[in-house]
């Protein structure tokens, strides 16, 4: 790593995972994202071991460190389900995710917290959260345990400070959790990005009620819907809701070094300009 400031995007892993790092390569990326498996499926083949070699060797030679990449979990998976069968289904496959990044060899796993489907009360659900986090680490050695904020759609958690602080209270191992920021999520959630007076403002927020000490990860995106609007819609980078400010504030923020800061923006066409464009601001 020749940076402090880890920069990619969430790339394809068609065809199997070791193209993801040659897709990230490709962009003049030092960080990425990708799914393990296919993220819309409950199973999935177990890795070869031909295949995770092959990786490894491609991360090498992408020069991309097992730190600064961020695999994301199925969207199937719900770690709050009120339903007892369903949550058992959703920790089994959470647990089967965490054992296919220590077989790749790295240190991060991503994922959304959980939806109450309003079945059951807020705090029941964030507590089955934890309890999921947990079973998950104390059945796994290496992997840090991401929680992504979300937008709060629905009776999606995990939108709130408050929320992500209750969960990581509840979490046994603290130096296996942390929290990965979304831009698009914070600014829908209500956090204002929009200057650099407002990110001060949201990201001294998050320090106070969740602690810089937990910032694993970032997604950096820009938003088609207005502050707090609640529904979760990415654009590319200083076109949306939030602007460039947000973007130039995050790149010289002391809790952004050493951690992948990954694109999930609209138009992969343009993802190597922007990886380009956030490395310039860095000052």
């Amino acid at each position: 790593m020749t940076t402090s400031r880890w920069i990619g995007a969430h790339v394809s892993a068609a065809g199997g995972i070791q193209n993801a790092p040659i897709n990230a390569q490709k962009l003049g990326a030092d960080a990425f994202a990708l799914f393990t498996k296919n993220q819309r499926r409950w199973q999935a083949a177990p890795l070869g071991l031909a295949q995770i070699e092959s990786f490894k060797q491609n991360c090498i030679e992408a020069n991309i460190a097992s730190e600064a990449i961020l695999p994301h979990d199925s969207y199937l998976i719900n770690l709050g389900h009120p339903d007892p069968i369903q949550l058992e289904k959703s920790r089994l496959a959470f647990f089967d995710e965490i054992q296919r990044c220590e077989q790749m060899g790295l240190t991060l796993l991503n994922f959304h917290p959980g939806s109450h489907l309003r079945k059951i009360e807020i705090s029941k659900c964030l507590s089955n959260i934890s309890d999921s986090i947990n079973m998950a680490l104390d059945r796994s050695k290496n992997v840090t345990a991401v929680i992504e904020n979300t937008a709060g759609q629905g009776s999606n958690l995990g939108h709130s400070f408050e929320q992500l602080a209750e969960i990581i209270q509840a979490v046994e191992d603290k130096s296996r959790v942390g929290i990965c920021l979304d831009t698009c999520h914070m600014f829908a959630a209500g956090y204002d990005l929009t200057s650099e007076e407002a990110c001060q403002h949201s990201f001294k927020l998050f320090d106070d009620i969740v602690g810089d000490k937990y910032l694993k990860a970032m997604h950096l995106n820009d938003s088609k819907t207005p502050l707090n609007s609640r529904v979760d819609r990415h654009e590319s980078l200083g076109v949306g809701q939030i602007g460039q400010a947000a973007f130039s504030f995050i790149m010289n923020h002391p809790a952004t070094e050493h951690i992948p800061m990954v694109l999930e923006t609209v138009n992969a066409d343009i993802w190597t300009q922007e990886i380009n464009w956030l490395r310039s601001l860095s000052k």
